[in-house]
C-alpha cells in the first residue's frame, strides 16, 4: 500500500503544469469571432430593413435608459424616440432599391462593439426615391440574448 500510495503522489506531481494566464487587450486584440457575430447582427438589420420586418428590426436594439443617438444636429433621441422614428421611416419604405455599408468597420471591445460605416442606401417610400449617403455609428452590446 505504501509504494501504491507513494507512486500516486509522485505521478500527481509530475502531471502539474503551469497554467499561463492570458492577457487580453482589448483595445489591440481583433476578436475574430465576435466580429463575425456583429457582423451577422448588422445583416440581420439589413435583412429585417429589406424584408419590411419591422418587428425583427426592432427586436434586435438594446432598448432601454442608457439608449442615446444623435441625427442631423437634432437633439439626442432616447429609445421611445429611435422606435417611433424606425417605426415611421423604415415601417415605410415600400423597395430596398440599394443597401450597401461603405468601408464597414468592426470594432470590438469585450462584449461591445462599434460598427462603423458610410451608408449608401436607396430606399423608394411609394414612387419617391431617397437616397441615404451618411455615416453611421451603431454600438453593439452583448448581452444574455445574443
Amino acid at each position: 500500500m505504501d509504494i501504491n500510495f507513494w507512486n500516486f503522489n509522485h505521478i500527481m506531481q509530475t502531471k502539474r503544469t503551469k497554467v499561463e494566464e492570458v492577457k487580453i487587450d482589448l483595445v489591440n486584440d481583433e476578436f475574430p469571432e465576435a466580429k463575425q457575430e456583429v457582423m451577422e447582427t448588422f445583416d440581420a438589420i439589413a435583412q429585417s430593413i429589406k424584408d419590411g420586418d419591422i418587428n425583427k428590426l426592432i427586436s434586435l436594439h438594446a432598448y432601454s435608459p442608457k439608449f442615446t443617438e444623435f441625427k442631423n444636429g437634432d437633439p439626442r433621441n432616447s429609445s421611445d424616440a429611435n422606435e417611433a422614428h424606425e417605426r415611421n421611416v423604415f415601417g415605410s419604405v415600400t423597395e430596398v432599391v440599394k443597401f450597401n455599408a461603405n468601408d464597414l468597420q468592426i470594432a470590438v471591445y469585450g462584449d461591445v462593439a462599434n460598427v462603423t460605416f458610410h451608408s449608401d442606401f436607396h430606399l423608394k417610400f411609394e414612387e419617391n426615391l431617397v437616397i441615404v449617403n451618411d455615416q453611421i455609428s451603431l454600438l453593439f452590446v452583448k448581452t444574455e440574448n445574443g
